[in-house]
């Protein structure tokens, strides 16, 4: 057997070996331009992306223009598909709907029939259920579009052309909006009034060097299709405006209902741009469950076709503008759109603009259509004056141009050298029909070429003058205002300017029913309230293996201040506590205590107090009580506490000397002078340690003695504390006789 050697394998052409860093950063650069430049942000010049151009170049190409037919709309996505935009049919699809929906786009571009979704957030129905042509206003955007009025480009597959941009006679970047989110970069553009936009554009024409404050005394601000009332300040929007970036605050619009009697109820008709009413009813029911809103006694939606929210004031001595301005706070019936005009100019780099510069991309691309459809329009009127004169050849000699092509063998010919025609002219007499001879009238060819020599002339004119074109721009913005009349229902104002309100605090005990009740915290941290003030807690049912923690009388408009292991204060209030039957709600369910931490004091909040607060390594200091208050279930953290340790005593400290005892029972007294107030903090060392820690301190007046609580809650003297004094930080003496030996000084 011969044996043969294997060649060595051939590497492939297209493998090439480069660093992975840099292949990656070339490969991730060339999908970030891609996502950039085809699918995120918009074009200045017609305010549209990639898929919403070709969506509407399609419909027009299938003669889906309005007052026509409705076409099914996957007919209409899988035409865009296959012809234009090679990516996913529900991608398509979504977008078409949104130029459907009249709560998304201030102008919607697409008539549609059936189920496009709602302002609840419900999706449309399926392609194959919905219907749709163009509107007006996608028209005027392809005004022109066959007059080479803008430039075209193969499609995907090569088989075909698509408009790079439309000719957009309003401005459409501005007047409907934009949204999206590209690598690195991301556009957000609010909707506008388009005969604000125009009127702004005619003075910009006008006044080319017009700064945005101008402007913005044309264009008031957003208009967004849902209304709403915008809450800006002038001086805010002045500097958004002018230089791309910046938000509007924009809430619900509503009035109050008189109820009779005194009574009232607040209906809300228009909601925030892109909010879900649905999303909104569920977070203010969610607030008002969890008893964070409780101004309002209850919400519930009435809408049919126009939006109806009734909110219902908890008490009738509200003021409907503080309660709603509590609401706007809490909920989004009030909410903020960013502004953050990055869009593609004309030479397709993106780049953020101001009111201004975007308007006047516009206008240079108004320009740019007018001067390329005029010389289109010119090129057809030299071929037509060309035919006429050859037409007015044939008439003057109509007897021999007859002879011509009834006897010559090459009449083409013939007809050229005989009275010097061009081709053109020539093919044109030999394609006339015979029925057009008897129109053939000197003075009916005569007419129509004055006309276009009037018209060749105009437009000569019209190219050599940039005044004239802008003039001629202005006129047609002025015919294009007129469907978008302030008048018309197309064309008001639905968005609304007020200036925010002072918001006027609302004293929420003025609406709890001041009442007595007792709130049990059991060791293991379930709470409650009980209606009353008990006066045997011994009668307390808990949890089995769980036992009484603090039972504290109150009333239903107190605020309960609970003190954990981990050195922060938690704030609740009382009348948010669960009451009723059964062992109450765990309480790491209302604040953010820690698992592997507990209550170690638990009081009402009184406001002029100061307090001794330590942990077990013996380090305290004073607070206020003040101080200690939090607004949040996380807490506040007061005492730091160092690892190892846990805070162990939250005392009043009223008095003028401290008495601290450690686990080892040791008892040391000094003066309350020595221990610093502060307001967060580690604090100082009160009694030192060789082994365990500080187990309790309390403060008190040397006139009145020091004193302990026993079990029985009786109150105990320490007789002969005088023995113990010394200096803060010091080990001290073993505790008196007679000391519990839980080492506590017991409750206050």
């Amino acid at each position: 057997m011969v044996r043969t050697k294997n060649p060595p394998p051939q590497k492939p052409e297209d493998i090439f070996l480069e660093p992975l860093d840099e292949a990656l950063s070339r490969r991730y650069l060339a999908y970030a331009l891609s996502t950039i430049t085809a699918r995120a942000l918009p074009d200045v010049r017609d305010g549209l992306k990639p898929v919403h151009r070709r969506i509407l170049y399609a419909m027009r190409q299938m003669r889906l223009n309005p007052g026509g037919g409705f076409k099914k709309s996957a007919k209409v996505v899988g035409e865009v598909m296959g012809n234009f935009h090679p990516h996913g049919d529900q991608a398509i699809y979504d977008a078409l709907a949104r130029l459907v929906q009249d709560f998304s786009v201030r102008v919607p571009l697409i008539d549609g029939q059936g189920n496009f979704g709602n302002i609840d957030g419900d999706n449309p129905a399926a392609m194959r259920y919905t219907e749709s042509r163009l509107t007006e206003a996608a028209s005027l955007l392809l005004e022109g579009i066959d007059e080479d009025t803008v430039d075209f480009r193969e499609t995907y597959d090569g088989e075909g052309k698509e408009p790079v941009v439309l000719p957009a006679a309003f401005p459409n970047l501005l007047a409907n909006g934009a949204s999206g989110i590209a690598v690195g970069m991301a556009t957000s553009i609010p909707p506008h009034n388009v005969a604000e936009l125009i009127d702004a554009s005619i003075h910009l024409i006008k006044t080319p060097n017009a700064q945005t404050a101008t402007l913005l005394k044309y264009v008031k601000g957003p208009d967004f299709p849902t209304g709403g009332v915008c809450v800006e300040t002038p001086e805010a929007m002045e500097e958004a405006y002018a230089t791309g970036r910046g938000g509007f605050r924009v809430r619900a619009k509503w009035h109050t209902e008189d109820l009779g009697r005194g009574r009232y109820q607040v209906v809300v008709t228009e909601i925030p741009y892109q909010v879900q009413k649905s999303k909104i009813i569920e977070r203010i029911a969610e607030l008002m469950q969890n008893k964070k809103l409780n101004v309002l006694a209850d919400i519930r939606d009435e809408s049919a076709e126009d939006i109806r929210l009734i909110l219902e004031p908890r008490s009738q001595n509200i003021d409907a503008a503080a309660m709603m301005e509590q609401v706007f706070r809490s909920s989004d019936l009030e909410s903020r759109f960013p502004l953050n005009l990055n869009v593609l100019g004309a030479d397709g780099a993106p780049r953020v603009m101001g009111l201004r510069d975007a308007l006047r991309a516009y206008l240079d691309h108004r320009k740019d259509v007018l001067v390329r459809r005029s010389n289109h329009r010119l090129e057809k009127i030299k071929h037509r004056l060309e035919i006429l004169d050859g037409f007015l050849v044939a008439y003057l000699n109509l007897d021999e141009v007859i002879r011509i092509i009834r006897y010559e063998d090459d009449p083409k010919a013939e007809l050229m050298k005989t009275f010097k025609l061009t081709e053109v002219q020539t093919e044109a007499i030999l394609n006339m029909r015979l029925r057009n001879l008897r129109k053939l009238e000197e003075m009916e060819i005569k007419g129509e070429h004055a006309a276009l020599k009037k018209e060749q002339k105009e437009l000569q004119a019209l190219l050599k003058s940039e005044d004239a074109q802008w003039s001629r721009i202005a006129d047609e913005l002025k015919e294009v205002r007129k469907i978008f009349d302030p008048k018309s229902e197309l064309g008001r104002r639905r968005t609304a300017f007020e200036d925010a309100p002072e918001a006027e605090e609302i004293n929420l005990e003025s609406l709890i029913e001041k009442e007595p009740v007792t709130v049990i915290l059991s060791e293991k941290g379930w709470i409650r309230t009980m209606k009353g003030h008990l006066e045997d807690a011994s009668e307390v049912k808990y949890k089995e293996g769980d036992q009484e923690g603090f039972v504290i009388p109150a009333m239903t408009t107190d605020k309960l201040m609970l003190f954990g292991t981990d050195g922060k204060f938690y704030t609740l209030e009382v009348s948010a506590l669960p009451g009723g039957r059964g062992h109450g709600e765990p309480i790491r369910l209302m604040v953010d205590l820690g698992n592997d931490q507990a209550v170690t004091a638990a009081f009402l909040y009184q406001g002029e107090r100061r307090f001794l607060v330590a942990s077990t390594s013996g380090h305290g200091f004073f607070v206020k009580e003040e101080d200690c208050l939090s607004s949040t279930r996380k807490g506040k953290q007061i005492l730091n506490v160092p690892a190892g340790s846990e805070a162990i005593v939250c005392r009043p400290s009223a008095g003028d000397m401290i008495a601290a005892v450690g686990d080892n029972k040791k008892f040391l007294v000094f003066p309350a002078e020595e221990v610093p107030e502060m307001s967060r903090g580690k604090g100082v060392l009160l009694q030192k340690f060789a082994s365990g820690g500080l187990s309790d301190a309390k403060a008190f007046f040397k006139k009145e003695g020091l004193t302990w609580v026993d079990r029985s809650g009786r109150t105990q003297t320490v007789d002969g504390w005088k023995e113990f004094l010394g200096k803060r930080a010091q080990a001290g003496k073993i505790a008196p006789k007679g000391f519990p030996t839980s080492k506590k000084f017991g409750r206050d």
